[in-house]
Parts: structure tokens; C-alpha cells; sequence
């Protein structure tokens, strides 16, 4: 009987210890995601309680909901997506963003409720997805090299090398190779040391600025809610599409993965639907949307099996809110670093495109390279979709495409042609 009074504490102290092992290893996401967020427009410190709250109502469904020890955050890759493809180069203001988010997770519910999800997977050829995945990797290690100061637009070319000399150079540079060598040696949180260390650097070489203001809880003027004026239009759509399967692929490899390595499948669904419900309310918290993150591994190697390991993680987040005044002193060139190895962990998905086969690896490199050419995910994967059935069909494989493919196909090609004739 005092062996079994023992165990009670001691898993739910193992829970609590992963849970802030992952909050640590994770709670760089408040200032690489509103930095990103603020090139979409939106306020520095509205995008540190959007992602805050974001995280934390997303670790909270996770937690009850689920029973799972996830941690649920906005996704490196969808945020780039939202901001720049939506946004930025969408022609959409920020608040018509959010609605894209919004509908777009509620495609994901449908198929997290449905049989739909399943199919879409057996639908889409995997090449495809591993190629966007790829090609968002790459798309964020240029927007890092941009943040750092490591390239720059060219005189004589669309970019060049930055000035070595710059203090934002050698301060970019630095931090890489300190954030390099923690991440190589497996160092616990080591994108948050990684930050924290780019952050004194900048303030030794004279580019940091002071500490923001601390957050007015009487002042709601940081609160943005989606605008669906713009609901009716094709482009509207046109935003919500990519942002949709980019949802739906990525959290059905993440969640397989990580309930695998819990020896939990019975909680995918469950965990899915979860994650769907979270990148709902992302929308209405002014973020793009969250989901399950890689570092959720290092929840469950640390001994987190259940959802105390989540609610753990939902409350630290909640505290980061008195936090704000120093997360907003991290400078560009302390995020900078962290894209950039953030990218190149997603590119090694290209190591899964199957080489050998023209027929798919043709529209798999045209997704590859235009993301980043374009600085467009959305244009990017239309090139490749576009491409797919046209090779399958010049090489005598036709009989490979399906329905989803070729109507996504189609999608993306009225939506050129109209962009062409200037609709």
C-alpha cells in the first residue's frame, strides 16, 4: 500500500517536470511569432497575447480534451504562410486574414469529425505534401537570412550577401553559431538559450532596444477579430485552400509520429480534433494557427503520458502574459537563427520524394523552388499541382491522378488565369 501511495505523486511530479520542460523548450514561439505577425501588420505586443493565448487555450483543449501531452503553438511554416502569402502578398488586411483562418480551420474540423481526412491523405500523392514542407523550409530560412541582416536585395541581383561588417551582420552571425552548437549538442531549450544569448550579444553590440511597455489589461485596443467581408470572393478562397491542406497534411504526420512514439494511438482522433478546435480559435486570437509542434517529443521523452503534462504547459504559457516588457526587447537578429534551423529540419522531408520517378518529381521540385522564388507558398504549391496531372498525363499515367488532385489542379489554374485578366 506505500508503494502505491508513492507512485500517485511521483508520475504526476514527472508530469509536471515535462510539461515545463516543453513550455521551455517551446516558449520561443512568443517572439518569433509576433515578429513574424508584425510583418503582416499586426502590433508587436498584440502578436505576444495572440500567440500566448493562442498556445495556451491550445494546450488547455489538448489537456482536457484529449488526454494527450502535446503542445500545441502556432506552427513555424503556417505562420510564414499566413503572413506573407495571405497577408502581405494576398492583398488582404490583417483582420481578413484571420477569417481566412478561421474558415480554413473549420475545413480542418470537418475532416478531424469526418472520414474526409483519411481520404484527402490517400488522395494526395506524398510527394506533393513532402515537397511543401520542403519548400516551406526553405522559404523560412530565407525570411531568417532576411531577418539577420545575411542577405539582402541586390544591386545587380534580387539578393546578395549582406555587409560582414555590419553590426547586425556579425551579431546574426554569432548567435547562429551559438544556436548551431546547442542545437547539435541536444542542449535542453536550446532555442531559448539560443535567444536569450542573441539577446545580450545585441545589447554588447549596441543594436537592442529598451523594454517594451507591460500589458494594459483595461486596454482592448491589442484585441483583432476576423473581417468575412470578403467571404464571397474566389481570392478569399483562393487564401483559404492552401492554408487548409497545409493544416490538414502536417498535423496527421506530426500526431502519428508523436502517438507513436507514446504507444497511444487509441488518442489520435481525440488529439486531432483537438488541434483542429485550437487552430479555430487562433483566429479569434488574432494568431495563425496553432499546432501539435516537434518539440512535443520532448514532452513524452521526459516522461509526459497524459494531459496534466498539457495543463502544465497551458498555464505556464498564461504567466508568459507578465513577461512582455523583455520578450519584446528580442531583437531580429536573436529569431534569426532559430528560422533558419527551423528550415533546414524541414527540409530533410526531401530525402522522402521519390527521385527515381520523373512523373513526381518534376512538380515536387517545381513546389520546392518556387515557394521560396516567389516568396509565395501559395504560388508555389499552385506551380506544382498544376504541374502534377500535366506530366501524368504526358507520360501515359493519368490512371495515377485522383479526383482531389485534378480539382485542386483546376482551382489553382482559373485562379492564375483570372489573376491574369486582372481579377
Amino acid at each position: 500500500m506505500l508503494h502505491k501511495h508513492n507512485a500517485g505523486p511521483s508520475n504526476l511530479q514527472k508530469e509536471i517536470m515535462a510539461g515545463m520542460i516543453g513550455y521551455f523548450t517551446t516558449v520561443y514561439i512568443v517572439a518569433v511569432n509576433s515578429q513574424i505577425l508584425e510583418s503582416a501588420g499586426l502590433p508587436l505586443q498584440s502578436g505576444m497575447v495572440a500567440t500566448i493565448l493562442a498556445s495556451s487555450v491550445g494546450c488547455l483543449i489538448m489537456a482536457l480534451y484529449a488526454k494527450a501531452p502535446m503542445v500545441l503553438i502556432p506552427g513555424m511554416g503556417v505562420n510564414a504562410l499566413f503572413a506573407y502569402s495571405i497577408v502581405e502578398s494576398g492583398g488582404l488586411k490583417f483582420d481578413e486574414g484571420l477569417a481566412v483562418v478561421v474558415v480554413a480551420a473549420i475545413l480542418f474540423l470537418i475532416t478531424a469529425f469526418t472520414r474526409l481526412g483519411n481520404w484527402l491523405k490517400r488522395a494526395i500523392p506524398d510527394s506533393l505534401k513532402h515537397a511543401i514542407t520542403v519548400g516551406l523550409g526553405l522559404f523560412l530560412t530565407l525570411i531568417g537570412l532576411e531577418k539577420g541582416g545575411l542577405v539582402v536585395r541586390g544591386d545587380h541581383s534580387l539578393i546578395a550577401l549582406g555587409n560582414p561588417s555590419s553590426a547586425i551582420v556579425l551579431t546574426s552571425l554569432l548567435t547562429l553559431f551559438i544556436a548551431i552548437f546547442l542545437f547539435v549538442r541536444n542542449v535542453p531549450g536550446n532555442f531559448l538559450i539560443s535567444m536569450i544569448a542573441g539577446t545580450l550579444i545585441a545589447k554588447f553590440t549596441g543594436i537592442l532596444h529598451s523594454p517594451g511597455a507591460s500589458l494594459d489589461f483595461q486596454d482592448q485596443t491589442w484585441i483583432i477579430l476576423p473581417s468575412f467581408e470578403h467571404i464571397g470572393e474566389f481570392s478569399f478562397w483562393m487564401a483559404v485552400f492552401p492554408l487548409a491542406i497545409v493544416l490538414i497534411f502536417e498535423n496527421m504526420g506530426l500526431i502519428h509520429g508523436q502517438l507513436d512514439m507514446l504507444n497511444q494511438e487509441d488518442k489520435f482522433k481525440r488529439s486531432y480534433q483537438a488541434i483542429a478546435f485550437s487552430a479555430l480559435f487562433s483566429g479569434f486570437f488574432g494568431t495563425s494557427p496553432t499546432v501539435s509542434s516537434a518539440e512535443s517529443a520532448a514532452v513524452i521523452a521526459s516522461g509526459g503520458k497524459s494531459g496534466k503534462a498539457a495543463l502544465t504547459m497551458a498555464t505556464l504559457f498564461l504567466g508568459t502574459l507578465f513577461l512582455l516588457p523583455w520578450i519584446s526587447m528580442v531583437p531580429p537578429t536573436a529569431i534569426s537563427p532559430i528560422l533558419i534551423i527551423v528550415g533546414s529540419l524541414m527540409v530533410q522531408n526531401i530525402k522522402y520524394i521519390p527521385f527515381g520517378n520523373l512523373s513526381e518529381t518534376m512538380p515536387a521540385f517545381l513546389i520546392i523552388v518556387m515557394i521560396p522564388f516567389t516568396y509565395s507558398i501559395a504560388d508555389g504549391m499552385a506551380f506544382g499541382f498544376i504541374a502534377y496531372p500535366i506530366v501524368k498525363f504526358a507520360i501515359g499515367k493519368q490512371r495515377e491522378l485522383t479526383v482531389p488532385v485534378v480539382c485542386i489542379a483546376m482551382v489553382f489554374l482559373v485562379e492564375f488565369i483570372l489573376r491574369s485578366l486582372g481579377h
